[in-house]
């Protein structure tokens, strides 16, 4: 897709990069969070497949994409990220967002609704709420582990297709070349490789949170209420169960929750029940 290159200057000095689809004379935009080890391609197809005269905002958080990657690991968190946005916005002088995040990006955004309720709009959580499904970071963590590298993009499609068949068991040979276009990177020596930073990929605990830690998620989770929430959910996910997604409707009072069949972690959103969720909510919440 066309679009313009956003970079800006994070607090600690790192060149971060986002991009923008659509008009770029508003003060309001659609800003999308990706997930752990993809980028701001991901959510293209989606912005394509809506049509909408919006502008979208795709976010490669630090260490992915076209963004720098940090000397020190420790900054790879939601907060620091968080923070990143925020300076962002600021930079854009947006006064009003619609935030669209996958999984860890839902994190982020809810981390954003205690920063800055007053500038967002309304959310889109896709697969991911206060309750994470241990075994699913699990499986995410072992399949996200880096190769050393592929040849072509051939031998990386397929290795994407085997690493990740189990949430998206209907992608064609297509889908997966497409998906390794938007995930991977050419390096100088001609290897295809992540396009991330090794170092995101942190070992799992054995034990769930704790106790406290279940009730700050939630309470955190609760500072999402004074805007509009669309909860997407994949109807095989091993990261969001159906129990903590409508939990989360019934405690918001101001949610929908839409369920995307034949899908795991986390939803592409390009399925035609994502978009025909996300095209009326955004409708109707973004006039």
């Amino acid at each position: 897709m066309t679009g313009e290159d956003i970079f800006y200057t994070s607090s600690d000095g790192l060149t971060l990069h986002a991009k923008s689809y659509g008009p770029s004379t508003d003060t309001s935009a659609i800003v999308c969070l990706h997930g752990l080890t993809r980028n701001h391609k991901d959510f293209e197809p989606m912005i394509a497949a809506l049509g909408m005269p919006a502008r979208f905002i795709s976010v490669d958080v630090r260490g992915r994409g076209q963004s720098d990657r940090d000397p020190n690991p420790a900054n790879y968190n939601p907060a620091v990220y968080a923070g990143d946005v925020l300076g962002l916005l600021d930079q854009l002088k947006l006064d009003r967002v619609h935030l669209i995040g996958t999984s860890m990006g839902g994190i982020i955004s809810m981390i954003l609704m205690t920063m800055i309720p007053d500038r967002i709009s309304s959310v889109v959580l896709n697969d991911v709420g206060p309750i994470v499904e241990q075994a699913g970071l699990r499986r995410i963590m072992t399949s996200a582990a880096p190769a050393a590298g592929y040849d072509n993009w051939s031998a990386a499609a397929e290795a994407i297709a085997q690493a990740q068949a189990v949430p998206y068991p209907h992608l064609s040979p297509e889908d997966w070349m497409a998906f390794a276009r938007r995930t991977c990177r050419v390096e100088d020596n001609g290897q295809i490789v992540p396009d991330f930073d090794p170092a995101i990929i942190t070992p799992v605990p054995d034990k769930r949170p704790g106790l406290a830690a279940r009730l700050g998620m939630w309470r955190l989770f609760a500072k999402m209420k004074p805007v509009p929430l669309l909860v997407i959910r994949g109807g095989n996910s091993d990261i969001l169960s159906a129990k903590t997604a409508e939990k989360m409707v019934k405690r918001h009072k101001r949610a929908s929750l839409a369920t995307i069949p034949g899908v795991g972690h986390a939803p592409l959103l390009n399925e035609p029940e994502s978009l025909s969720a996300i095209r009326h909510f955004l409708s109707e919440t973004a006039g």
